[in-house]
């Protein structure tokens, strides 16, 4: 098929995302080039503009499902071909590829880093989804940022080894999840369920989310509404020393930096730029560390980010391929769900997702425009 030179796609604008005219990206090595089908939304797309980390121009967007209408230089044409269907993580407004983005027409994707789409899947037509399984582009849209993140928190930070259901817990504690309604937190839950990562997963949430996070495989939840959360998590699991925090800003990351265990070395886990600068130098102790994990490193290049340059680290790629390579199966057969999904209409669909989301408009369910 003979493609267009240009296309729409979402772009950064001064202080706002906009639909604008662009060239089709070009294709890096290993890449391949898909027509896009649905498009999800991410606070880290509003938090590119917001805090400047995305060029003036560049394409917005990371998580996008589609067809692949051609194949760059060494994709394995073994294993994928025009026409098939395919979802993944794009690295959306960033410095290295400014000219590639999920919000736009066509997408180049890194092959190694795409999950193949369940069979038979289509567009529902529907304005919403409940959760379920991965069955359709819309469901396909919300995986790739919350998922594979979610997996690479579990096995390359935290040490859990890619074991499906394994007899014994993987380790004999606990496993705090701060924000399990979030796209991560649920995805978070089900998979350590599956891995049987820890002796229990306790979530914090609002409690109208409790049947579906206890459905997921959470074994119990606090409210984070309640004023004294933090004395009720500690009062009942007092060794907690694996703890993530799904929202990450920075009221979350004291919260849970107060949870973690007083005695035992234990690590919290944010998502963002959060480190122990963050946290009141009175609560700061020398048993609790706090990392990161930061999904844009399983692209295998150096990530300029603000006024910091992240080094390539090439063990994340491979933890990242390894893990799709893994859960693909998984999400085939049904037992995966998708979260819940509100749906959206076109690229000006996308914008508004952007402003949406930065303005905490979805609760407990993903955002997905389809195009």
């Amino acid at each position: 098929m003979s493609l267009p030179t240009t296309m729409k796609a979402v772009v950064i604008d001064g202080d706002k995302p906009v639909v604008k005219q662009v060239p089709l990206p070009p294709l890096e090595d290993g890449y391949f080039l898909i027509k896009t089908k649905a498009v999800a939304g991410n606070p880290t797309d509003w938090k590119h503009i917001e805090s400047k980390i995305g060029p003036q121009g560049s394409i917005l967007g990371c998580d996008a499902v589609g067809d692949i209408v051609k194949l760059g230089p060494n994709v394995d044409a073994k294993e994928f071909k025009v026409g098939d269907k395919v979802f993944g993580f794009i690295h959306g407004a960033s410095v290295r590829f400014p000219i590639n983005g999920a919000f736009a027409e066509y997408v180049s994707m890194d092959s190694k880093l795409a999950y193949f789409c369940p069979p038979n899947t289509t567009i529902t037509g529907k304005e919403s989804l409940s959760e379920g399984p991965v069955n359709s582009y819309e469901s396909c849209a919300t995986l790739p940022v919350s998922l594979t993140t979610a997996g690479l928190a579990l096995t390359h930070n935290l040490g859990n080894k890619l074991e499906w259901e394994p007899k014994h817990s993987q380790h004999k504690f606990p496993i705090l999840l701060w924000g399990g309604a979030t796209a991560i937190g649920q995805l978070l839950i089900q998979l350590a369920k599956r891995l049987n990562c820890y002796s229990k997963i306790v979530v914090v949430a609002s409690k109208q989310h409790e049947t579906q996070l206890k459905a997921y495989g959470a074994d119990e939840l606090f409210d984070y509404h309640d004023a004294d959360v933090i004395h009720q998590i500690k009062s009942k699991y007092p060794n907690l020393q694996h703890l993530i925090d799904c929202v990450s800003n920075r009221q979350t990351i004291q919260q849970v930096y107060k949870c973690a265990s007083e005695v035992d070395s234990a690590t919290v886990l944010q998502l963002t730029d959060n480190s122990i600068e963050n946290i009141k130098p009175e609560d700061r102790r020398d048993n609790v560390k706090i990392t990161g994990t930061m999904l844009y490193l399983a692209t295998g290049h150096d990530v300029p980010f603000g006024p910091i340059t992240v080094p390539k680290d090439l063990v994340y790629r491979e933890n990242a391929i390894k893990f799709i390579n893994f859960i693909t199966p998984k999400l085939h057969d049904g037992t995966i769900h998708h979260i819940p999904v509100k749906i959206y209409h076109g690229l000006e669909g996308a914008v508004q997702i952007t402003d949406d989301i930065k303005n905490g408009k979805n609760s407990g369910e993903k955002l997905v425009s389809v195009l």
